[in-house]
């Protein structure tokens, strides 16, 4: 049997020495006498559970409040004297940390149940995090499309050549890019990322070709590019279909010479960079209707690869909500947990236009909008599912079409009630009723 592993917190180690004799001998336990010593040992080694016996350091709450905040990964089982829970700091250190407790003297049997209970929560919280199977990419998930995604990421990393990433807003084009750049030669060398649609229009030459003192009002010394900034590195060219025309041609001629020119400058300045190019629109639309360079395009496109939406990562939506869960942890409440079963099912039925970006603002909206233990749907802004929609949706294109039937068929017979109503098949009564339903006149 796999022995369970807790970290019982206890001044004098008497009751915990009574569990480990009594109802827990699959366990492992380690038992400390102060927080600062709990402190020590968990930066050393892993527990998923832990348990706190009333002691001195229930004292001084603030501290108790702090230790537990900064291990709030943790499943806590608190024990307490009843006058323990009289005190209302104590009582609020309960609610917003601890998930159960027990009150002295204990019962061996059921604190091991519970213990049990939390254990077996942490695991299931532990097998949803992200797989190691991922390799350290940034690229989380393990569904086919993100898995081959991976394998495109780490083939194209291997050469020089330009990368042209096609993806959906919020999909998660930049990180791809960031994964290129780390699996690459070039990874101890800078990323610079450039989003071309972000820039104005008159400042976006200067801004990545640089330019020398006196170049242009204002430019009283001379200036590097964020092209000639990434040298060594990457260069990421975010939203490429937003460049304008005109410096179409000054990157093209980059591309092709490995050399610029700063803004006021002849003198021709070699760069060394790997070009990482993206856009959430195609790019060979964008040629056909003479919106972007052809030659520019070939010049990008040597290595394409295509980012996934969301929407066909249905498998990896839990996982990845979790990992934005615990990312952004310290924007939470200490007492909130995890997601709610019905919110899982609420991210599960959303479609996700918005993407991977959509996906982190609704869970950081839910992480200060949740004041309970669990992520419901209401906190995630998803609290009428599509299922919940789809019988009012209906119902409402069943009004439209009786409406419609009722005056075409009114139409026909000259605004005549009772020719409509032997027309449709009913009463006159029925027709007068269906006529007020829909306010309408004859």
């Amino acid at each position: 049997m796999t022995r369970k592993r807790l970290l019982c917190v206890s001044y004098d180690g008497r009751d915990a020495n009574e569990l480990r004799d009594d109802a827990m001998g699959d366990w492992e336990i380690r038992t400390v006498s102060t927080l600062a010593d709990a402190a020590r040992e968990l930066r050393q080694h892993r527990y998923l559970v832990g348990l706190l016996m009333h002691d001195r350091d229930l004292l001084r709450p603030a501290e108790l409040d702090t230790f537990l905040r900064r291990h709030s990964n943790m499943q806590w089982v608190g024990v307490f004297r009843p006058r323990d829970l009289e005190s209302a700091l104590c009582r609020d250190l309960v609610v917003e940390h601890l998930c159960d407790y027990h009150t002295a003297p204990v019962d061996p049997v059921r604190l091991a149940h519970t213990l049990g209970h939390a254990h077996g929560w942490a695991m299931l919280r532990r097998r949803s995090e992200p797989s190691a199977d991922a390799g350290g990419s940034p690229l989380i998930g393990n569904c086919d499309a993100i898995v081959r995604l991976r394998a495109q990421v780490e083939r194209v990393a291997k050469v020089a050549a330009p990368v042209l990433i096609w993806g959906e807003s919020g999909s998660g084009k930049e990180l791809t890019a960031q994964a290129v750049h780390t699996h690459s030669e070039r990874a101890d060398g800078p990323f610079v990322p450039i989003n071309c649609g972000a820039i104005s229009p008159t400042l976006i030459h200067s801004e990545l070709f640089g330019y020398e003192r006196g170049a242009f009002t204002g430019a009283t010394k001379g200036k590097a590019g964020l092209i000639e900034s990434a040298h060594g590195g990457t260069l990421f060219l975010d939203e490429i279909g937003d460049l304008p025309k005109d410096l179409q041609a000054n990157l093209l001629r980059f591309l092709q010479e490995k050399t610029i020119s700063r803004l006021g400058s002849t003198r021709a300045i070699e760069v060394d960079v790997r070009v990482v190019a993206a856009s959430h629109v195609q790019l060979q639309e964008a040629v056909a209707k003479g919106n972007f360079r052809e030659d520019l395009y070939y010049r990008l496109a040597v290595l394409p690869v295509t980012v996934p939406p969301l929407r066909e990562r249905r498998d990896d939506l839990v996982v990845l909500a979790e990992h934005f869960f615990r990312l952004y942890s310290n924007e939470k409440s200490p007492r909130l947990k995890g997601f709610s079963n019905r919110a899982i099912a609420a991210i599960m039925e959303h479609d996700w236009p918005g993407n991977v970006r959509e996906l982190i603002n609704r869970v950081r909206r839910a992480l200060v909008m949740s004041d309970g233990r669990l992520v419901m749907p209401e906190d995630l802004g998803l609290g009428q599912s599509s299922a919940a929609m789809a019988p009012a949706a209906l119902d409402d294109a069943r009004l439209r079409t009786e409406r419609s039937a009722l005056r075409e068929c009114l139409d026909r017979s000259g605004q005549n009630v009772s020719r409509a109503a032997r027309e449709l098949g009913v009463s006159r009564t029925t027709m007068y009723r269906l006529l007020s339903k829909h306010g309408m006149r004859s």
